[in-house]
This record gives structure tokens, C-alpha cells and sequence, in this order.
């Protein structure tokens, strides 16, 4: 759920007035910082922790020391004189004083702690704020760090996502108990980035909004546990229609995120001309038959449709057919969203149990609506009355009735081809396991932007070099992580 600043406040309140202490809560909150931040970035590194002088500091000072017992290199930086930070401040500086520490630190990683200002902060940032502000964003660009803000990065509106000059760009942002309502604003994206949930038991009254950001702990409970006595036929029936001439290796990528996900039987129908180079291409697990008639797909009685990826620019009018009339379930991407544009077909005739999964570009040739990317996406999923995943950097999801979600994980190095082949292969595997079409949705535009990181973290590789094969690859990691550690 997303809660406004004086929400959160007020449930402090409350919390402090049964005698929870602010600096238990403060202790707590900066321990769970640092255990995120050590999960995200797991080797020792250099933490250059920026605190400013009210509790937000107390925070980064808390994690300074958590980093700095775990064989982490600390330098702290300071907005203000240290005379000048509050009480609760200085005896948190005193103890990651006292705390010994250990440097285990090998390689040159750098991240940088935004505890500059919290929640409460609005308008210019001025004086030692805004200079701190800015050597966080220098050091950011010069030494390629990761920069974590804490609870919201500096010169950020919290409520609305009004971004003031110079605000921290955060590449995570670690929001405590709940985020705020400002951190679904498309103003927001670039200095929030990923949003990572820490988790304290406080009870806060939900904020009035149709919008929620997807974490774990509403993510899990959307899963399908199996039967023990479960069969592949029993788990999902996927039927791939993607691929074509020069255009072959997203019928593989869609087929490798139904099975990665767990799909029982994978399917991948090719056309007569790129049957060969398509068979040859699948993974070994993944069955490849000639041919896409309505007579073929009805044999393999799918539970689920994939179609789309890399059909070209010819969609015969066999499978349009098929988009608008077959009763399976249906992921519709790419190619065959250019499809129904060029054939001037309102996305309102398809069948309800329908997920579109356009980027802007494919969105823009199906409507010309213009509109914030929550608004809008609200908007078409009720005209059309189908689940509408918008992808792009905070991909928003909504079905007629539920609340808009967004996506809260991933990294910039997603921006290259055949991600969202993987993705629309993820959803019909889903779907094909009894997750409901916007569960599915969710699901999978969450599993894949950590499956993303973890191509990043556990390949030692940069951002800018995964690719959607090794994105793929890292789907079990992503879903094992969801059903057993709780992550943010």
C-alpha cells in the first residue's frame, strides 16, 4: 500500500506512545537497511554515508555501523556541524564510534548512503544539504556507485514525487513499513529507482489511492503452491505462437520464460519456413511442432496462449482470428498488438481473459490517449476490459476492478531486446499454473526485474551487458528467493 507522510508519522506516534522507544525503532529500521543493502550488494565495499542532522542521519548512522562490523569501509560525510545533530543523532555516532569493525573490503565497489533528509522535507535544498546533495550525485557519476536513499532520497516531495535541483538519484531506495504515495509519480522514477520494502510491524491506515507497489510480502500469497501428486500435464499447458523469419530467437526467449517459470508442457507452434531454424533453437525441454492452425492449436489443448513475439510484420489473419475468438487464455505482445492497430481493431472486442503487454510504443499505435502512465493504463484496462501490463521503467498493471500496481525492481540494463519475449512467455506460464491473469501479470514483471539484478550480481556482470537469455536464466533464483527469504 502507498501512505502519505503524515500517515506515517501519525503511526509513529502511536507506535512511541505504547512505549516503543525512537531509538529502538530507529535501531531497528537501520539494521534492516543495512541487512538490504548488504543482500544487494553482497561483497564488502566502500559506504560513503551522507547524515544529515535530524533522525533521517540517525538512520544512516545506524547503518554505517551495522556495514562497518561486517568488514565494510565507512567514511561518513555531514550537512550540518556534528554539534548540530540531534540528541538521538549523536549517541548513534557515538556508538558506530565505538563499534571496531573489520575491513574485508577487496574490491573498488562504492555505494553511497543518502541520510541526508527524510520524509518531511520540502522545497530548495539549501546550505550543507544541498552541497552534500550534490557530492553524492559526483560521486555517483565518477565511481559509477550505487546510491541507497533512506525512506526517500533528498529533495524528493515524498507526497507528491516533486523533484526539487539537485536532488539525490538514488538507484534503490529503501522505503521503512510502507511507501509513499510520491513515489508512484512518473516525476519520481529516476531519483527513486528501485524501490526496496523494509519491513517494521506498524500499523498504518491505507491511503485512499487505486495504486499499489508490488513487494514480496503482497506478491507471495499469489503464488500457486503444488500438489504433491502434480503432473506436467496438471501444471500448465503453454502453447508459443512467436518467431518468424529473421526473427526465430523469440519464439526461444518466450518458450524459455513459460518453462523457467514452471509450465508444465511448452509448445512453441512455428511457421512452415522458420520450423527448422526454431526447432533448432529451442532448449532441449521445449517441444516444437510445425504449423499454427486453429486445427493444430486446439490438439495440443493449451491451458494458455503466448502469441506475438517476432511474428513480423505480416500477422496472418488466421491468428487475428485466433486473438479475437479462441477460448483459452490469452498473452498478447508485441507483433500481434501491431496487429490489431494495423488492422484498426479495438482491443475492446478481444475476450476478457486477455493480457496485453505493449511498451509505449506498441501502447501508442492502439490509442492515441496521452496520460500519465497510472492514469492511463487505468483508463484502457476498463475501456478494454482486459489486464493491461504497460511495460516500461516502472511497469504499471491493471485489470477492470483491481487497483493499478507497479513494478518495483529491475535496473536500466533491462532496455534491450527480447525482455519482454521472456516476459509474455512468464505470464502464460502463470496463468497456465492457475495464477489469475493480473496475479500473473504482477508476478511476472516483479520475478523478472530480479531475475535482472541477479544476471547483474551473481555473473559479476555490468548492467548495460545482461541479455534476456541471461535474464531467463536467473528466473528459479528470483522465485526461490520470493517463496522462502521475504526479500524487499
Amino acid at each position: 500500500m502507498l501512505v502519505t507522510c503524515q500517515q506515517m508519522f501519525d503511526a509513529e506516534a502511536q507506535l512511541f506512545s505504547t512505549g516503543i522507544s525512537a531509538e529502538s525503532y530507529m535501531d531497528e529500521a537501520g539494521r534492516r537497511c543495512a541487512l538490504e543493502i548488504r543482500r544487494l550488494c553482497p561483497s564488502p565495499a566502500t559506504a560513503e554515508i551522507f547524515c544529515g542532522k535530524g533522525n533521517n542521519g540517525g538512520d544512516a548512522l545506524v547503518i554505517a555501523r551495522w556495514l562497518k562490523r561486517w568488514g565494510w569501509r565507512t567514511n561518513l560525510h555531514f550537512s550540518h556541524g556534528r554539534d548540530d545533530i540531534s540528541d538521538l543523532a549523536r549517541i548513534k555516532l557515538e556508538q558506530y564510534r565505538s563499534e571496531p569493525g573489520r575491513d574485508f573490503v577487496t574490491s573498488n565497489q562504492v555505494i553511497c548512503v543518502d541520510g541526508l533528509l527524510g520524509i518531511g522535507a520540502v522545497g530548495d535544498l539549501r546550505g550543507g544539504v544541498r552541497e552534500q546533495a550534490d557530492r553524492i550525485n559526483q560521486i555517483r557519476n565518477e565511481t559509477w556507485a550505487t546510491c541507497f536513499a533512506v525512506d526517500t532520497p533528498s529533495g524528493l516531495n515524498a507526497d507528491t514525487g516533486e523533484v526539487c535541483k539537485g536532488a539525490v538519484i538514488a538507484d534503490v531506495t529503501l522505503t521503512i513499513t510502507c511507501a509513499k504515495t510520491g513515489f508512484a509519480s512518473d516525476h519520481a522514477i529516476n531519483h527513486v529507482g528501485r524501490i526496496a520494502l523494509i519491513p517494521l510491524d506498524i500499523p498504518v491506515n491505507e491511503c485512499a489511492t487505486e495504486v499499489n507497489l508490488l513487494f514480496p510480502t503482497n506478491l507471495l500469497p499469489r503464488l500457486k503452491r503444488r500438489d504433491f501428486d502434480t503432473h506436467k500435464g496438471a501444471a500448465g499447458k503453454v502453447a508459443v505462437i512467436a518467431g518468424s523469419r529473421g526473427l526465430t530467437g523469440a519464439a526461444s526467449l518466450t518458450a524459455s520464460g513459460a518453462s523457467a517459470i514452471g509450465a508444465g508442457l511448452v509448445t512453441a507452434l512455428a511457421s512452415e519456413e522458420s520450423y527448422e531454424v526454431i526447432a533448432a533453437q529451442a532448449p532441449t525441454e521445449i517441444m516444437v511442432r510445425p504449423g499454427r492452425s486453429r486445427k493444430t492449436i486446439d490438439q495440443l489443448n493449451p491451458d494458455v496462449i503466448a502469441i506475438g513475439p517476432g511474428l513480423g510484420d505480416e500477422v496472418p489473419a488466421e491468428l487475428i482470428e485466433l486473438m479475437l475468438n479462441h477460448p483459452a487464455p490469452m498473452v498478447i505482445d508485441a507483433d500481434a498488438l501491431n496487429a490489431l492497430a494495423k488492422h484498426q481493431i479495438d482491443p475492446a472486442e478481444l475476450p476478457p481473459n486477455r493480457v496485453l503487454t505493449p511498451h509505449p510504443g506498441e501502447l501508442a499505435r492502439l490509442t492515441e490517449k496521452d496520460d500519465d502512465r497510472v492514469s492511463l493504463t487505468r483508463q484502457l484496462a476498463d475501456k478494454w476490459g482486459v489486464t493491461l501490463l504497460h511495460k516500461g521503467a516502472r511497469s504499471a498493471i491493471a485489470t477492470p476492478g483491481s487497483p493499478v500496481e507497479l513494478n518495483t525492481t529491475g535496473h536500466p540494463g533491462m532496455a534491450s531486446g527480447g525482455m519482454g519475449d521472456v516476459l509474455t512467455g512468464m505470464c502464460a506460464g502463470l496463468i497456465g499454473q492457475g495464477v489469475s491473469q493480473h496475479d500473473a501479470a504482477c508476478l511476472g514483471s516483479w520475478l523478472l526485474g530480479r531475475a535482472a539484478e541477479l544476471a547483474t550480481m551473481c555473473d559479476k556482470r555490468a548492467n548495460e551487458s545482461i541479455t534476456a537469455h541471461s535474464v531467463a536464466s536467473h528466473l528459479g533464483i528470483a522465485l526461490r528467493e520470493l517463496q522462502t527469504e521475504m526479500i524487499g
